[in-house]
C-alpha cells in the first residue's frame, strides 16, 4: 500500500488536528505564486548521483537474474526455478509499506543505508547458496532490500524537488532503469553461459559498497530528532496485518496458472484469505490506528484514484511485453543473451522518452496530454506487436518495439503526476510510496495474466507431437531449448503456435492500454506545486547541523482517536 505515517514527529508533542479533506487537498501555491527554488549547489547533485547508483543496482540484478534461471536450476536439478524470481517480487512488494513508514519515523539515510546492505547480504547469500532452499532464501533478503533502495530513491526525489520541477528528475531516474534492465539480461545471460551465475550475484558486492559509501557520505538529510520512545509509539504494528495479507495474495497470483491451476484451493485459499486481510486492515487502520500507514487523504481526490489505476495498467502491459518478447526470440534459435540483445529497440526507446516526458511536464507544468499520447502509443504498438509472425524480421519486430517504447517510456515518467498533483508536498512521500506498491503489484499481476494467457494457448496450439495436455507458463520456459533441436516440420510447427499464443497475448494487451488511454481521459489539469516539505526532510542545515529537525507539522490520514 503506501508508507507508513509520514506525519510529524513534533506531533507527539504537538498533538494537532488532523486536516480536513478539503485542506489536505488544496494545492501548494505554484509557479505563477512564487519564485523559482534556489539554485541547486553541488550537495544536491552529489546525492542525486548517489540515488541513481542506488537504483541502477536494484534494476539490473532484478531483470539480470531471468536469463541465469535455467542455469540455476541444471545445477541444483530443481523444478522451483521460478520461485527465484517470485520469491524476490514477494518480499519487494509486501513490504513496501514498511519502508516508507520507517524513513518517516527513523530518517531517509538510515533507512537507505539498511536497504543496502540487506541488499548485499541477500547477494551473498544467492551466489554462496548450496541448495535451493538456499537461493530462494537469498533473493527473499534481497527482494526487501532492493524493494525498499527503488522506494526510498523516489521519497528522497519527493523531498528535494517540487512537483514542478521533478519530471525532468523521474525521467532520468525512469531511463537507469530502463538502461539497467536492458544490460541486465544480457550479463545475466552471458555469465550462465560462461557456468559463472554465482557472480552474477557477487558481483553485487562491490557495486554495493559503491552505493552505500556514495550514500553515507553524501546523502546527508534531515532526520526526525525523536526520541526511541517517540519513535516506537508512531510504529503501525498493525502493517504486520497488511504484510500477512499481502503476502497471502501474492502467493495466490504466483502459484496461479503456474504451480496450480487457478481452481485449486492451494491458490483459492490464499487469494481469498489475502483480499480478506487488506480489507479488514484498511478498516482497522481507518478506525482504530493513531498513526495510520494507509493514509486515505491522498484518496480523496478523483485524480488520485484514476492515476494509480493507470499506474497498475502501465505496469502490467510493460511486463506482459519485458517477461514475454524474449520468448518470441528464444523460440526462433536465439540465445538468452541474443534475445536480450534484441530487446535493445524497445528499452533504448523507453528511457529517452521517459526523460523527454518528464521534462515537458517541468517546461510545459501539464501532463495530461503526456499521459493520452502515451497510451495512444502503447495501444498501437500492442496492436503492431499481433502483427509478428514466427519468422518475421529486424523491420518488423524493431519497428513495432520501437512503437510501444516510445508509449511505455512516456508512461513511466507521466502517470505520477495524476497522483501528485492534489497533494501538499508533507502529503507527497505517502503518494509515492503507495505508488511503488501499485507498480510493483502491478508488474506481479502482469507476469501472471500473461502467463496465464501463455498456458493456456498453448495448451490449445502445440503439436502433440511435441507436447500433450495442458502446460504452464514455466514449463513454456522449460520447452524453448528444445525447439531448436527438433526436426522439420515440427519445429516451424511449434514456432508457429508459440507465435500465435503470444497473438492472443499482444491482443489482451491492447485492451489494457486501450483502457488506460479511456481513464486518463477523466483526468484533470491540476497547477504543480513548487514547494517542497524542505522545513522538515530537506537537506541538513549545515550551519545548524545539532539543531533539532523536527518532522511534518501535519498529519496525513487520520488524527488520534
Amino acid at each position: 500500500m503506501s508508507s507508513t505515517p509520514l506525519a510529524s514527529p513534533t506531533s507527539l508533542a504537538k498533538a494537532s488536528p488532523a486536516p480536513s479533506t478539503h485542506s489536505a487537498l488544496s494545492p501548494a501555491p505554484t509557479a505563477v505564486d512564487r519564485p523559482a527554488p534556489p539554485k541547486k549547489d553541488a550537495r544536491f547533485w552529489l546525492i542525486f548521483l548517489a540515488l541513481f547508483f542506488c537504483c541502477f543496482l536494484a534494476a539490473l540484478d532484478l531483470t539480470a537474474v531471468s536469463t541465469a534461471l535455467p542455469a540455476i536450476a541444471a545445477e541444483f536439478e530443481s523444478s522451483e526455478f521460478s520461485w527465484v524470481g517470485s520469491a524476490y517480487a514477494l518480499t519487494s512488494t509486501a513490504l513496501i509499506p514498511w519502508t516508507g513508514g520507517l524513513a518517516a519515523i527513523f530518517g531517509r539515510r538510515p533507512v537507505m543505508i539498511a536497504a543496502i546492505l540487506l541488499f548485499a547480504l541477500g547477494s551473498a547469500l544467492t551466489g554462496a547458496a548450496q541448495s535451493m532452499a538456499m537461493v530462494i532464501g537469498g533473493r527473499s533478503v534481497q527482494g526487501v532490500g532492493g524493494g525498499a533502495i527503488l522506494t526510498m530513491v523516489e521519497i528522497i526525489v519527493c523531498d528535494l524537488v517540487p512537483l514542478a520541477e521533478r519530471g525532468a528528475y523521474f525521467g532520468i531516474i525512469g531511463a537507469v532503469w530502463a538502461l539497467a534492465s536492458t544490460l541486465g539480461p544480457p550479463i545475466g545471460g552471458a555469465l550462465a553461459s560462461a557456468g559463472a551465475w554465482r557472480w552474477l550475484f557477487y558481483l553485487n558486492l562491490p557495486l554495493a559498497g559503491l552505493a552505500l559509501t556514495l550514500t553515507a557520505v553524501f546523502l546527508r538529510v534531515k532526520t526526525p530528532q525523536t526520541t526511541l520512545k517517540e519513535k516506537l509509539e508512531r510504529m503501525d504494528y498493525w502493517n504486520v496485518v497488511f504484510v500477512a495479507a499481502a503476502t497471502s495474495t501474492i502467493l495466490g497470483l504466483t502459484w496461479g496458472g503456474s504451480t496450480y491451476s487457478w481452481s485449486s484451493f492451494r491458490v483459492l485459499v490464499p487469494l481469498i484469505l489475502g483480499l480478506v486481510g487488506m480489507v479488514a486492515f484498511m478498516l482497522i487502520e481507518r478506525s482504530f490506528v493513531k498513526y495510520p500507514t494507509v493514509p486515505f487523504d491522498i484518496l480523496a481526490h478523483r485524480n488520485a484514484i484514476l492515476g494509480y489505476f493507470a499506474t497498475f495498467l502501465h505496469s502490467v502491459a510493460v511486463l506482459g511485453v519485458i517477461y514475454w518478447l524474449p520468448v518470441y526470440f528464444q523460440m526462433r534459435g536465439d540465445s538468452a543473451v541474443q534475445s536480450g540483445v534484441k530487446l535493445f529497440p524497445l528499452s533504448f526507446t523507453i528511457a529517452p522518452f521517459a526523460i523527454i516526458v518528464g521534462a515537458s511536464v517541468t517546461i510545459t507544468g501539464h501532463y495530461v496530454a503526456q499521459n493520452l499520447l502515451g497510451w495512444a502509443f502503447a495501444t498501437v504498438g500492442a496492436g503492431l506487436y499481433t502483427l509478428l509472425e514466427y519468422d518475421s524480421g529486424p523491420a518488423s519486430w524493431a519497428g513495432f518495439s520501437v512503437v510501444a517504447g516510445i508509449g511505455l517510456g512516456m508512461l513511466y515518467a507521466a502517470t505520477n503526476f495524476p497522483i501528485l498533483a492534489p497533494l501538499k508536498p508533507s502529503q507527497q512521500p505517502y503518494a509515492i510510496t503507495f505508488f511503488g506498491f501499485v507498480r510493483s503489484f502491478g508488474q506481479l499481476f502482469g507476469i501472471t495474466i500473461s502467463s496465464t494467457i501463455m498456458s493456456n494457448q498453448l495448451s490449445m496450439k502445440l503439436p502433440d507431437a511435441f507436447v500433450g495436455g495442458e502446460i504452464t507458463g514455466d514449463a513454456a520456459y522449460a520447452l524453448i531449448p528444445q525447439i531448436k533441436n527438433l526436426a522439420e516440420p515440427l519445429r516451424t510447427e511449434v514456432q508457429i503456435a508459440f507465435a500465435d499464443s503470444l497473438v492472443v497475448l499482444w491482443q489482451v494487451l491492447i485492451g489494457i492500454c486501450g483502457l488506460g488511454f479511456l481513464v486518463s481521459i477523466g483526468l484533470k489539469s491540476l497547477p504543480l506545486t513548487m514547494e517542497t516539505d524542505a522545513e522538515n526532510w530537506g537537506l541538513e542545515d549545515r550551519s545548524k547541523a545539532k539543531a533539532p529537525q523536527g518532522g511534518e507539522e501535519e498529519k496525513v490520514g487520520g488524527g488520534g482517536k
